[in-house]
């Protein structure tokens, strides 16, 4: 019984197991997210052209948004490095994604894109968690502040 009330209601929520199941969600999400980024990125050429441009920049620069987002802030993603910097353009690329090109209606093929916004927004919330690079230089700041402050 004290086991399944410590997994309904854990206390503490900076846990090993907390942050490897954030790991294993960035892992799921920024590999699903890159691949999409990695389709785009080998047909560029076909997709130049024609890829939808929502802000008039023109269809290849939109392209090379998404690709940005999907592909290269994916890496940075799964790594955990400026994880919460890295989540806005992705997050941004889906609610234009599900918003604009599915009216915001999942019943027209915006599942996919409604699932990756809700998930992106749940996780630059709840944050990287202890597996990650910015915990890791989070924990450098704060032992080198420390060391500082007691000279």
């Amino acid at each position: 019984m004290k086991y399944i009330y410590h997994f309904l209601f854990p206390t503490n929520l900076s846990s090993n197991g907390r942050s490897a199941f954030l790991l294993s969600l960035r892992l799921l999400f920024g590999i699903m997210f890159m691949w999409h980024g990695v389709i785009k990125w080998a047909n560029f050429s076909t997709l130049a052209s024609t890829f939808p441009d929502p802000f008039n920049i023109g269809p290849q620069f939109s392209l090379l948004l998404a690709i940005f987002a999907e592909l290269f802030c994916s890496i940075f993603f799964i790594f955990g490095f400026l994880y919460r910097l890295v989540l806005l353009p992705m997050i941004f690329t889906m609610a234009i994604a599900f918003f604009v090109f599915h009216d915001g209606s999942i019943d027209q093929g915006g599942e996919l894109a409604f699932i990756y916004l809700i998930m992106f927004a749940i996780l630059y919330i709840v944050g990287p968690g202890r597996f990650s690079f910015d915990h890791i230089i989070l924990s450098q700041y704060k032992q080198n502040h420390y060391m500082l402050s007691h000279l």
